[in-house]
């Protein structure tokens, strides 16, 4: 089956900006860039022809600015504000954006925006339909180990340990070690395939061989249950109850 990408639409009107963001896009391979427009007024008329996933939207551009604009799209897709001035933060995100960006965007920031892209569009689609849809297509995240982007599937992971400020990923064929925090990693995966167990340990709920009060199993690895955590995890592995 073929992969459906993510189109995406840049809106800004310096050319460095949109070049570093086509770049970074360019680095991944589930998104593609449909479009890209240098004011406001120009992409009100793009997104009158096409259909566009998620926008990169600057704010200080001629004629109008981005805040304005976007409160004026009566249904606006998923939005990522790219700016050089943080005072509009608070603005942005009451207006549900995504995520904020500041200029200069690095790399690496720029992939915690597009997994919380991803995580968002997930969520969406699994209230929206019992059918199998474009979520499916998604259950994925994408992960820099070094100078290396790769884009993990949910049923390759079988857990994330963490190392201070990194993460180390677990998957069925090989390790990642990603500069991160495990709390920001639980907030960018489905609650319905991973589990929080421990303050150093997230597992794959599908990888799961066995529980009991203490520890998970995971095909020949054991993994200790936090004191702090072991209510939940009972209660999500086992809803009936009766672990001892």
């Amino acid at each position: 089956m073929e992969c459906i990408k993510t189109r995406c639409l840049i809106i800004d009107d310096e050319p460095l900006a949109i070049k570093l963001i086509k770049t970074h896009l360019g680095k991944l391979d589930s998104f593609e860039i449909a479009g890209e427009c240098k004011s406001a007024l120009k992409a009100v008329e793009y997104l009158q022809r096409e259909k566009i996933d998620l926008m990169f939207l600057d704010i200080n551009m001629p004629e109008i600015n981005g805040l304005d604009f976007l409160k004026s799209i009566p249904d606006p897709p998923y939005v990522i504000i790219t700016t050089a001035y943080r005072e509009y933060a608070i603005e942005g995100y009451d207006l549900d954006v995504v995520d904020f960006l500041l200029k200069p965007i690095s790399f690496e920031r720029f992939l915690k925006a597009i997994n919380r892209y991803c995580n968002r569009s997930r969520k969406l689609d699994a209230k929206s339909t019992g059918l199998q849809s474009r979520s499916q297509e998604l259950k994925f995240i994408y992960i820099q180990d070094g100078k290396n982007i790769f884009k993990i599937l949910y049923d390759d992971v079988l857990y994330f340990e963490g190392y201070g400020e990194y993460v180390k990923v677990i998957t069925a064929g090989k390790n990642y070690m990603v500069r991160d925090s495990l709390t920001e990693f639980e907030h960018k995966f489905s609650i319905d395939y991973f589990l929080r167990i421990h303050k150093s340990y997230i597992v794959n709920t599908q990888k799961i061989t066995g529980f009991n009060s203490i520890q998970v199993i995971l095909r020949n690895t054991q993994l200790p249950i936090g004191r702090m955590y072991r209510e939940k995890v009972l209660g999500v592995l086992k809803p009936s109850g009766g672990v001892k």
